[in-house]
């Protein structure tokens, strides 16, 4: 039998995981805020001829949803609610974004909205550049 007594120890942080943790808690507040006034400089220069907003939003969008546990919560909420609106921001938000292909859709559906049927071109010209490709296939 001993008669020691035994103190309860006090929690063994390691300084630099306290020193982690205290950054993490600074920085993530900034990283979101850096996000969004990425997210507003995309609006801002959205106008402007070319893709040029939308890569930009979508970069400030992901600091937001991966440093921000609410943000991430609202932009579920709103992805169950307008599935449609939110898919090709989710493929650009992958770790291997599929850029041209989400581009390329967004142009079909703004010719969609935007054209009447006899003035859509971008139809037209996918149509004909496939069957001049095709011709080249039987020809070769």
């Amino acid at each position: 039998m001993s008669l020691t007594l035994t103190m309860p120890r006090a929690r063994n942080y390691a300084s630099d995981d306290v020193a982690r943790e205290l950054v993490a808690r600074v920085l993530r507040p900034l990283l979101v805020l850096l996000g969004v006034l990425v997210i507003m400089a995309g609006v801002a220069i959205a106008p402007l001829p070319g893709p040029g907003g939308l890569p930009v939003i979508v970069v400030g969008l992901m600091l937001v949803l991966r440093n921000s546990f609410k943000a991430r919560r609202h932009f579920v909420r709103f992805q169950r609610a307008h599935p449609k609106m939110v898919f090709p921001i989710r493929r650009l938000l992958r770790r291997e974004p599929e850029v041209l292909p989400v581009a390329w859709q967004q142009t079909l559906r703004i010719e969609r909205l935007v054209l009447p049927r006899r003035l859509r071109f971008v139809v037209r010209s996918r149509r004909y550049f496939r069957r001049r490709r095709l011709r080249r296939a039987e020809q070769a």
